[in-house]
């Protein structure tokens, strides 16, 4: 699969693991992913705080997350899965974004906390 298979608008629908039900019932993002030449975009819009990264894949970039976290980022393309994985303070965080029969599923771990979010597009 490549970039493009992501690339639509995406509604959250459900999610599964305490934090992301606690953050769904407050922001319910809309995930807007687009590609613009070499250049990936992943917007994420909510009632909560609207944020954006710019990025070439494989491509180490700053990020500043939702929460105002500062944090060196590389998302990639593995096969069909696409990897975004933030670091800062000895930490880090995974974002595995797959598309599953027309919908796709976000898998966020940090350490041991695992969150399971499925979106559908709009």
């Amino acid at each position: 699969m490549t970039v493009e298979g992501f690339c639509a608008t995406w509604e959250l629908m459900d999610s599964v693991g305490f934090a992301t039900r606690q953050m769904e019932n407050v922001a319910k993002p809309t995930v807007i992913i687009t590609q613009e030449g070499d250049k990936v975009v992943i917007g994420t819009q909510s009632t909560f705080k609207n944020t954006e990264i710019n990025f070439q894949l494989a491509e180490e970039f700053d990020e500043t997350t939702a929460d105002d976290k500062n944090c060196k980022s590389v998302v990639s393309l593995d096969g069909d899965k696409l990897i975004d994985v933030q670091k800062w303070d000895g930490k880090e965080t995974n974002f595995v974004r797959e598309i599953k029969d027309g919908k796709m599923v976000m898998t966020l771990t940090f350490g041991d906390v695992v969150a399971v979010c499925h979106y559908e597009k709009a």
